[in-house]
């Protein structure tokens, strides 16, 4: 548990209202799992984001950012340390020609339909994912041959002293599920994405058609973190969990999706054990079938 120090330290920074202590974890992922974290800190702006990273890297206390938790993973103990949670309070969005510019919590799914509503394409891959835009740059997250770095112009960023960065597209290294930030003390604050002219109707009819893939295709009823394994190189991770016979394979209250193989749901009140156990059940059953490791697309937080 964090010192009293520590808290009120925080509660200097930010509002009481925004401040809570032992916040369970499930109401904050999309997995509906997870204890509590020792401190959780609804972020408002910019300046408090700043002020707080600074100040509990100079502590040394361990810290984490939230968006909205669509692919993360809370150890059922929770996280010794604080939370801090970037949405609603920093989730702006404005056009300025062909550029779309959001806060790191705005929903990536609002900022493709404002995309669309000014006629301005490359985003619809975006409309269906669950994540913030700072959890989405950070992962380069995508879906139908889509992905944040086809259409990033420049990434705003808080380094561990405070200070404001912006990144260009090139310098965030883009990879398959990565960007340079995942190896850095950065924060994003502020994305530009650079888009081309369309045809509205055009842009909403693709989009309705990958949200209707998406509802065919997921389990969308259950709670998850979307894609439980990286794509292997030269394959799909659900074709090789399926072919290893662990559809609707289950640990406790987590299931390998009869849906899509390729997510792990939390079916009936799993727990974060239930989940980790059979994420590990299906990499020794697809290793010792197919030779092939699967490497989890989900964050683990906490201790397993």
């Amino acid at each position: 548990m964090i010192s009293k120090a520590v808290v009120e330290a925080l509660a200097k920074y930010v509002p009481e209202e925004n401040l809570f202590l032992l916040e369970p974890m499930s109401a904050h992922t999309t997995f509906k799992v997870g204890g509590a974290a020792d401190c959780l800190v609804e972020i408002q702006n910019t300046q408090q984001l700043s002020k707080l990273q600074s100040y509990l890297s100079k502590v040394e206390v361990p810290y984490y950012v939230l968006g909205n938790g669509s692919n993360l993973l809370v150890s059922d103990e929770g996280f010794r340390g604080v939370i801090l949670k970037v949405g609603d309070g920093m989730s702006e969005i404005s056009v300025l020609g062909n550029r779309v510019i959001a806060q790191a919590g705005a929903k990536l799914a609002k900022v493709a339909r404002v995309a669309a509503e000014h006629g301005l394409t490359g985003l619809e891959f975006a409309s269906g994912i669950p994540g913030t835009v700072g959890g989405g740059v950070v992962m380069n997250a995508g879906a139908y041959d889509g992905e944040m770095s086809q259409v990033v112009k420049t990434v705003t960023v808080i380094g561990r002293d405070g200070e404001l960065l912006k990144l260009d597209n090139a310098t965030m290294e883009f990879g398959y599920r990565k960007s340079t930030i995942k190896n850095q003390p950065f924060v994003v604050t502020e994305v530009v994405f650079e888009l081309s002219q369309g045809d509205k109707d055009a842009i909403r009819a693709k989009m309705e058609e990958l949200n209707g893939k998406r509802r065919e295709k997921q389990p969308l009823e259950y709670p998850s973190a979307g894609s439980t394994f990286k794509r292997p190189e030269g394959h799909f991770a659900g074709e090789l969990i399926m072919k290893a016979g662990l559809r609707g394979y289950q640990v406790g209250g987590a299931q390998v999706s009869e849906k899509h193989c390729g997510f792990v749901i939390n079916k009936d009140n799993a727990t974060a054990a239930d989940v980790m156990k059979l994420i590990e059940k299906v990499q020794e059953q697809v290793y010792e079938q197919f030779e092939v490791h699967l490497e989890p697309e989900v964050i683990f937080l906490g201790k397993f």
